[in-house]
């Protein structure tokens, strides 16, 4: 009887089993989004909220169109193409460009193909036009004419974002503001620090190497836009 009993325990753990794997298996991926998945010349709505859920929670940003048009265009197109989902909040810590700040960045992707295809697509330079307060959305950059998908969230005010002259460009342009959530940010994994981004790791070594060397990171599991004002320019 106990033999009998212990058969059957293992043919149900078994059968539980082989339905986590089945599960696991069956569960949609984030889609690996190239730049020719993206309509990169065409323009976004005049403004747009874009809410980000993540594993701590949700936010939404609200962007405006005319405080950087090319930026806020590929940041609509990214949100809209599911870029984001998946992708993994890899700094939350202080800011490289100025003291004091603390910044919460996000953008690369985990497959190292994908990060170099969008290595190819950037931006051309735009000013500033809109003042860095707490919850400041912008893309990050590493020279003359280098934002692509990387953006970076102000979690303090730090005004010295709009005029500082770093790696011979001055200051890095708003391209939105988060406006419900900022909490959600303040809880984010920031055990690490600027860590798992240095030495470009991420961009060389992927995905699997940040979860591997820094566990328990946050990540995005959903961005979508959810209401837009303004129609698009024409092309």
């Amino acid at each position: 009887m106990a033999r009998a009993s212990m058969l059957r325990t293992l043919i149900l753990l078994a059968a539980l089993a082989f339905a986590l794997v089945s599960t696991a298996l069956a569960a949609p991926r984030p889609r690996a989004v190239m730049p020719s998945d993206v309509p990169l010349s065409a323009a976004a709505p005049d403004s747009f909220l874009a809410r980000f859920k993540t594993t701590k929670g949700a936010f939404v940003m609200k962007a405006r169109r005319p405080w950087s048009p090319l930026a806020v265009d590929r940041l609509y197109h990214l949100v809209n193409s599911g870029y984001f989902d998946g992708l993994v909040f890899y700094r939350v810590g202080e800011t490289k460009s100025v003291k004091g700040g603390r910044v919460v960045q996000f953008g690369q992707s985990g497959d190292t193909t994908v990060n170099r295809a969008w290595e190819k697509a950037t931006l051309p330079d735009e000013p500033v036009v809109r003042a860095h307060v707490r919850g400041s959305v912008s893309f990050a950059r590493g020279g003359p004419n280098t934002r692509g998908v990387e953006v970076a969230i102000g979690t303090t005010a730090i005004a010295a974002l709009d005029t500082v002259q770093y790696l011979g460009v001055t200051g890095f342009p708003t391209i939105a503001e988060v406006i419900e959530g900022l909490d959600v940010l303040d809880r984010l994994n920031g055990q690490y620090g600027n860590a798992p981004i240095e030495n470009d790791s991420l961009s060389i070594l992927g995905g699997e190497y940040l979860d591997r060397v820094f566990p328990g990171l946050d990540r995005i599991e959903h961005a979508t836009i959810t209401k837009t004002w303004g129609k698009r320019p024409a092309k």
